[in-house]
């Protein structure tokens, strides 16, 4: 493993590297040739790699250092799926491991240009739902069924998908008391199968909802009757069931 010299050694190549970066875009070619010489050697960058993922060092027989195993990358992601940050090229079933670690471990993949594919994208939702904004930034559309495990798990994750169907939207309905809120705040009139849902869950969703027609008031009310107070103009049968249920002052 490193030492704390190897540690401030390599601290210092960071920095480094920054004015590298910096004297390449001023093209100065004499600086850039000095500084190059502070890069990483690729024993270094392999070392380095132990080091941040708490793996001991492996070597072969005549003692050169061993590229990080992909079993060993299994068995650092499965400590920690953010471990994932510093594998350049990990395969399918090592981005697996990592996202059913941590949900959000699947931005890491994103950074290394890499596109997950839905399997990947699933295990990442089921594990952390809100996980499905990282793959709506990247302006990829997930799949139907990465959309409804995404919001089986985090009913709010509905706010990040801007076009979701009645499945997808019935799904976070019924997951989470205020996810019509986040539905048509994008813009969306949901069904009044959506509505329905909505409300037989959470009577009080009906304060989300413009002009619901007379079943779903009658459904909210059914659910709390308090809900009542969120309706502008009841329906006399809609008064009714608030009253048999103990409102009497409507």
């Amino acid at each position: 493993m490193y030492s704390s010299d190897n540690n401030n050694l390599h601290d210092d190549r960071i920095f480094a590297n920054q004015i590298l970066d910096l004297i390449k875009s001023l093209g100065d070619d004499k600086l850039t040739a000095f500084f190059k010489q502070m890069d990483y050697t690729e024993e270094e960058k392999i070392l380095y790699l132990y080091q941040l993922l708490k793996i001991t060092p492996k070597y072969d027989k005549d003692g050169k250092l061993l590229p990080v195993s992909e079993t060993d990358q299994l068995a650092a992601v499965k400590e920690n799926g953010n471990a994932i940050e510093y594998i350049k090229n990990p395969s399918e079933d090592v981005q697996l491991a990592a996202v059913n670690k941590k949900g959000s471990a699947i931005y890491y993949i994103f950074d290394k240009g890499i596109i997950p594919s839905e399997d990947v994208q699933l295990a990442a939702v089921n594990k952390t739902g809100s996980a499905i904004h990282y793959i709506i930034e990247k302006g990829i559309i997930p799949s139907e069924d990465v959309q409804v495990a995404a919001v089986n798990k985090y009913g709010r994750a509905i706010q990040y998908i801007q076009n979701p169907s009645e499945k997808v939207q019935l799904a976070a309905v019924n997951k989470d008391d205020d996810a019509i809120y986040y539905i048509i705040r994008n813009g969306i009139i949901p069904s009044e199968t959506v509505q329905l849902a909505a409300v037989n869950r959470y009577g009080f969703a009906i304060k989300y909802i413009k002009n619901p027609s007379e079943d779903v008031q009658w459904a909210a009310v059914n659910k709390d009757v308090r809900a009542i107070r969120f309706i502008k103009k009841p329906s006399e049968k809609v008064k009714q069931l608030a009253r048999e249920k103990g409102i009497k002052n409507v």
